[in-house]
């Protein structure tokens, strides 16, 4: 039996979103950093209930509503058992002496005054390689954070770095998942996308480097040689170090720069993490298992896949720092992708979304404020949906038209949804990439969010070119205002 539905007004797609900003607000006014735990669950499956009694008033059936929250729900499956498997691979690799072996290193090798600006580049040349920001924050972003935290440095600018970094690479590199997606919805072609982006990732990204490097040369790093050498003395008392604990990360990187598929590829370097924790860390192994023998080995692995471990080195700091990680590490992140998806997938299925955008694009009489709006409207799906992918798919779908409309080239479009719809996503604590950004690097995007600059310096310079007309590009060549 079909129900008869109407269109919900502008009032009605405000309603929850208006709830929902003041109920997390609240949520981070009352509990702090503790909000994500619980509290912005909550705030969210309460708007949800919000915008399914605005879905009945407007004729919706709860059958309806159900299926549009489990299709929503289906979008988010693979990112979140991506989230459970970098939980696994943490675990290991804590265990395994990779992540410890690449802290010790980079104690070595990283001054404390450039830690900041060579953290992003480092992020950037390795997301660039492989094309994916979440891998990267994972492996060689652990690490970083490892090292600051070494360094007595600000773990909110590190993380800041790393966020920026990765997210430049993965948004310029061919092999990333976003990379395709945009100039596939917008209409275009990769390499022009790419080629195109360059117009604003690039001052965005020196620019980044460049308050970076004012931040590390104006931080007190008045850090004794003693300390980092402590620290590296505990390391390598605690765990076998060398070159050969790198084989995990190698083989990673590897496989995730010839793309291969994302889940089997982290999930495999967890397991081969368990490999090397059982060849290379045999003592460290016996010590958390109490006992010897390949029964009680083998069991202290299986916890590191599910529950992480637990390391200590004599120094409280150093056992914070290599303890954590597996599976139920994450599950606090799964919850609350869960939640930020069920709101986001009944804004959509009873039409306030789509209402939203439609308000936005009635106020968007020239160029600079189609593009503005597309920036703001990829933001608020980001918001609302709490996924890149749907922020990069329903604006690029609703605002398609308008662009051809405007004899504007499809890569006006893709270049705004890159610009807004992935990097804008790593800047919101409930949203799949803040929520996993949260999980990897300890750092809550509240905390990161100010020193991420190429995350908003770069949809901040697309609304500036559009405005000025600058590399904005026509289908029909007389209409050209610039060259790109």
């Amino acid at each position: 039996m079909s129900h008869k539905t109407k269109a919900p007004s502008l009032l009605q797609a405000l309603i929850p979103l208006l709830a929902l900003i003041g109920m997390l607000s609240s949520s981070v006014y009352l509990f702090g950093e503790d909000s994500s735990y619980g509290p912005n669950q909550i705030a969210l499956l309460v708007a949800a209930g919000i915008a399914v009694i605005i879905g009945f008033k407007n004729g919706f059936s709860w059958q309806q509503i159900e299926e549009g929250i489990t299709e929503g729900i289906s979008v988010a499956l693979g990112a979140m058992l991506i989230i459970l498997a970098v939980g696994s691979l943490i675990g290991t690799w804590l265990l395994s002496g990779t992540v410890p072996t690449l802290i010790y290193f980079g104690l070595e090798l990283l001054n404390p005054s450039l830690f900041y600006a060579a953290s992003c580049i480092i992020c950037g040349v390795v997301a660039l390689s492989i094309g994916s920001s979440w891998t990267t924050a994972a492996t060689i972003g652990v690490a970083l954070m490892g090292v600051a935290s070494g360094m007595g440095l600000e773990p909110g600018i590190a993380a800041g770095a790393i966020v920026s970094g990765a997210y430049f690479g993965d948004k310029m590199s061919p092999l990333s998942d976003t990379t395709n997606l945009a100039p596939a919805v917008a209409g275009t072609e990769l390499f022009a996308h790419i080629r195109y982006m360059g117009y604003t990732a690039g001052p965005a990204f020196a620019i980044s480097i460049a308050l970076f490097l004012i931040l590390g040369l104006n931080t007190d790093t008045n850090v004794s040689l003693q300390r980092l050498e402590l620290m590296q003395e505990q390391l390598s008392a605690t765990f076998n170090v060398g070159w050969e604990m790198l084989v995990p990360l190698a083989v990673l990187l590897y496989l995730a720069a010839t793309r291969k598929p994302a889940l089997p590829t982290v999930f495999f370097g967890a397991l081969l993490g368990g490999v090397w924790a059982l060849i290379f860390q045999p003592e460290m192994v016996s010590q958390i298992a109490g006992e010897q023998g390949w029964v009680a080995a083998l069991k202290v692995v299986w916890l590191a896949l599910s529950d992480g471990v637990s390391v200590s080195t004599g120094s409280a700091n150093l056992d914070s720092l290599l303890s954590g990680g597996g599976m139920s590490s994450m599950l606090n992140t799964v919850w609350l992708i869960l939640s930020a998806m069920t709101f986001g997938a009944i804004m959509e299925k009873v039409g306030l979304l789509e209402r939203f955008i439609r308000g936005m694009l009635k106020s968007a009489k020239s160029v600079g404020s189609l593009v503005t709006g597309t920036i703001f409207t990829c933001f608020g799906a980001n918001v609302l949906t709490a996924d890149q992918y749907m922020a990069i798919v329903l604006p690029g779908r609703m605002f398609k038209e308008e662009y051809e409309r405007r004899n504007l080239d499809p890569r006006v479009l893709s270049r705004t949804l890159e610009d807004s719809g992935t990097i804008t996503s790593a800047l919101i604590p409930w949203n799949t990439c803040g929520a996993y950004m949260f999980s990897v690097l300890a750092v809550s995007p509240f905390e990161y969010g100010i020193y991420a600059f190429f995350n908003y310096l770069t949809p901040l310079i697309a609304i500036i070119l559009a405005y000025t007309g600058w590399t904005i590009l026509y289908l029909n060549p007389k209409d050209k205002t610039a060259e790109a």
